[in-house]
Parts: structure tokens; C-alpha cells; sequence
């Protein structure tokens, strides 16, 4: 089954077309890596998948249900790329206040648990959030995110404010949920991740999709020897 079905997609502000005919299916368990310049399309695309943005062509399906109905949100958290918690609450409060939000409950031991995964001292439960630094308070977003249980995470640049460590911790921790299948579609700039997390990748560059498989035929494809090079070749050569 289609987790997400793009069909067709275009987006223009102004006489700018951003994203034009853009066709892309994740299939359920599978994670999926969305990478491209600044500016390429990438947020805009998740931005209308979550329909905060209008199509100017084109559908988005969730699970089968349309992008524009309501419930086809149910079954999916979302972690914006500039994502910065309410200020007036602690930790504590905060996963609390996203897990109604999300219409489930979890213990002590889930978030502890949750926490330690994503190299995040639990005492940032007692911390107002206000006292966070960008790569806590990311973690935080994570962690209500991945609290919430879905089916499917969307998650516009989450590797963004980690440290290395912490890098390493959250994507070994993505990989539990793979066992588990549920699924990832995320935007990065972050190569080596894709390497390491995804099954396919989709290049947007120009507002079109410049590839789409998996990061080993993204090297064959482009005759390269890692998956930076093979990006860089796939830009090169859709801008000729």
C-alpha cells in the first residue's frame, strides 16, 4: 500500500513555478529521503502534503485519503524544520500538550525511555523550554513525534541543531521504528544519512524531480563512487 501518493504537482507563486508535475509514491515501511537545493521545492511539498498549502494542479494522497481531508492527517506526525516549542511550558508539559494533541497517552517509562534514545537528559522535563538550546529542543519535537506512535513521520530537516552524537543516536533510533514499519519521508541536505536511513531518494531540483530510486542506483546511474558526487552529477546534468 501507498503511504503517499504525489500525482501531478504544481505550485506557483507569482509567475514562479516552485514544483511542476511532480509524481512520487512512498509505499508503506519505507523510508524516504527528499533532498535538493535550497529552495528547490522541498518544504513547500510537505507543506502541501499537510495542506497548509494550496495546489495550483495536482492530488496528494495519505493512506489512500485525500491531502485536503482532515483525517488523513490522523495518522502521521509532522516536525517542521524551524521548529521551536511554546515557551511557556517545560518539557514535561510540552510532550503532554502534543500527546492530546496526538489523542494518545504515554508513561513515565515511554518517555524516559524515549528520551535516552535521542541522547536527551531527562531532566529537561523540569526545564522550562524557553531554556533549551536549538539541538534540545529538536530533540524534544522528535520525541513527541516518535511518542505519538504513527504510522507515518514527516519531518522537514530533523537532523538540524544535532551534534554528532546525537546525530548518530536519532538515526539508530529511526532505524528501531523501520523494524517496526512505519514510515519516514524527510527532507535533508544531509547525504551521508540518506545513505544510511533511506530505501529510496527523490532529487528535486528546479521544481522537477531529477531522480528518484534507491542511493545505490543513484550511483550507478551517474557513474559515481558515493551518493554526493552522484547528487551533484544528477543537478549538473539536470540543468544542461
Amino acid at each position: 500500500m501507498a503511504a503517499l501518493e504525489f500525482e501531478g504537482i504544481e505550485k506557483r507563486y507569482g509567475k514562479q513555478t516552485v514544483l511542476n508535475g511532480i509524481d512520487l509514491t512512498v509505499v508503506a515501511g519505507e523510508f524516504f529521503g527528499l533532498v535538493g537545493v535550497n529552495g528547490a521545492g522541498k518544504t513547500t511539498l510537505i507543506k502541501i502534503l499537510l495542506d497548509f498549502s494550496q495546489v495550483d494542479a495536482g492530488t496528494v494522497q495519505v493512506f489512500g485519503v485525500s491531502h485536503r481531508e482532515t483525517r488523513a492527517r490522523e495518522n502521521l506526525a509532522y516536525l517542521p524544520e524551524r521548529f521551536t516549542p511554546p515557551f511557556y511550558l517545560n518539557g514535561q508539559q510540552f510532550l503532554e500538550y502534543m500527546a492530546r494533541l496526538h489523542g494518545t497517552t504515554c508513561s513515565k517509562d515511554d518517555i524516559h525511555e524515549t528520551l535516552a534514545a535521542l541522547d536527551l537528559d531527562s531532566a529537561v522535563l523540569g526545564k522550562p523550554v524557553r531554556t533549551c538550546s536549538k539541538g534540545m529542543s529538536q530533540k524534544l519535537g522528535l520525541a513527541a513525534c516518535l511518542l505519538a506512535d504513527r504510522d507515518l513521520l514527516v519531518f522537514d530537516e530533523p537532523m538540524s541543531g544535532l551534534d554528532p552524537k546525537a546525530r548518530a543516536m536519532v538515526k539508530n533510533c529511526l532505524l528501531e521504528r523501520r523494524k517496526k514499519g512505519q514510515t519516514l519521508f524527510y527532507t535533508t541536505h544531509l547525504l551521508h544519512d540518506v545513505e544510511t536511513l533511506c530505501d529510496r531518494l527523490a532529487i528535486l531540483h528546479q521544481g522537477r524531480l531529477a531522480f528518484v530510486g534507491t542511493p545505490a542506483e543513484c550511483c550507478e546511474k551517474y557513474q559515481q563512487e558515493d551518493l554526493e558526487k552522484a547528487y551533484l552529477a544528477a543537478i549538473e546534468s539536470d540543468s544542461n
